[in-house]
């Protein structure tokens, strides 16, 4: 069979793309290849060459906050919008000029609904940029 390989760093872009396949039943089957990551969790990608040895020292902090956000998601909390908050403010403090730091359903990228299961069926989704350099990653919860 045909096949598109997405990798999941870009999350939205691999689920918009498997959505469309599937909605115009199109003969091609979309993988998503994980994410491969350095040892101190940063999501590899050609960007990271633009981060000074500083800045790459910083963004980590990108990968560490969605890391954090899916423990407390785990742990059972559910006031989404407090961690978006939290996550959005440490990572400004921290010099980071974030675009977004979102939680959504997987399969359509929505808003979880309230009382909505969320471990196992939500991702954490960040664009931020650091210097000149943007920076998007994401955690399946």
């Amino acid at each position: 069979p045909n096949a598109a390989v997405f990798g999941q760093k870009d999350y939205q872009q691999w689920r918009i793309m498997e959505r469309l396949v599937n909605q115009f039943a199109l003969p091609l089957h979309i993988v998503g290849v994980p994410t491969c990551r350095a040892e101190d969790g940063l999501a590899l990608s050609s960007r990271n060459a633009y981060l000074s040895p500083s800045e790459r020292a910083q963004a980590v902090q990108l990968s560490a906050q969605l890391r954090h956000m899916a423990q407390a998601i785990r742990a059972g909390r559910t006031d989404l919008g407090a961690l978006e908050a939290q996550a959005t403010q440490t990572l400004n403090d921290q010099g980071w000029k974030v675009d977004y730091v979102s939680v959504r359903r997987r399969g359509d990228l929505l808003p979880p609904a309230p009382g909505e299961a969320l471990a196992g069926a939500c991702v954490v989704l960040a664009a931020a940029r650091m210097g000149q350099t943007r920076l998007i990653d994401n955690l399946e919860v």
